[in-house]
């Protein structure tokens, strides 16, 4: 018994053999999830740094400002070719006839150069949305709460004083009346419960 007291202690005690051993052809994940997470932020840190204090100039305004025409300048030009199509059809066909021109490669180089430019835009709004709806999905609880508040407001609060049996009728006055009305219409009948009561 003591052997195997001791093997398991030289294979599982303070200094694990096995664990050691594993840990030569596998990385520890924990400890790799740490690293990875240092990393992380110690990236974060940097950027963040990089961009704390600077002050934007007339330049990059400038390019910001550039970088916001191409998307509204093509929506616009589109919807300006149909304009035309419909007030002058002799100019309009004139301009597809210059553009029938142009060569194929030219076109697909067009094609890259928009494909890029929406993709980056798509992505940069992809990311901003998914921001958005974490922010949504954490704000739920607070809902929720808020909504359970709400319907303990609109319920009846003297449940007591309401006749049995009668459904609530919130807060319609005349069908709160009707409700609990209980006058049938005969005078016998009417004496007859009373009198049972």
């Amino acid at each position: 018994m003591g052997m195997i007291t001791h093997l398991m202690a030289l294979l599982f005690g303070e200094r694990n053999i096995v664990k050691d051993t594993v840990e030569v052809f596998r990385e520890n994940a924990e400890g790799g999830a740490v690293r990875a997470h240092e990393v992380q932020m110690q990236a974060m840190i940097q950027f963040g740094s990089e961009f704390a204090h600077q002050r934007r100039g007339l330049f990059d305004r400038f390019v910001d400002a550039l970088n916001r025409i191409p998307r509204p300048a093509m929506a616009i030009g589109v919807l300006a070719l149909f304009v035309s199509a419909m007030t002058s059809p002799i100019w309009f066909s004139e301009r597809m006839q210059g553009l029938a021109l142009v060569p194929e490669p030219l076109w697909w180089l067009l094609g890259v150069v928009v494909s890029f430019y929406f993709g980056a835009r798509h992505q940069a709004k992809a990311q901003d949305f998914q921001r958005e709806i974490a922010s949504r999905i954490s704000a739920v609880p607070d809902v929720i709460s808020n909504i359970e508040d709400l319907r303990a407001l609109d319920r009846d609060p003297a449940p007591t004083e309401r006749t049995p049996g009668v459904a609530h009728t919130g807060t319609d006055a005349k069908l709160e009346i009707a409700a609990t009305n209980t006058s049938t219409g005969n005078a016998a009948l009417d004496e007859w419960k009373a009198n049972q009561a």
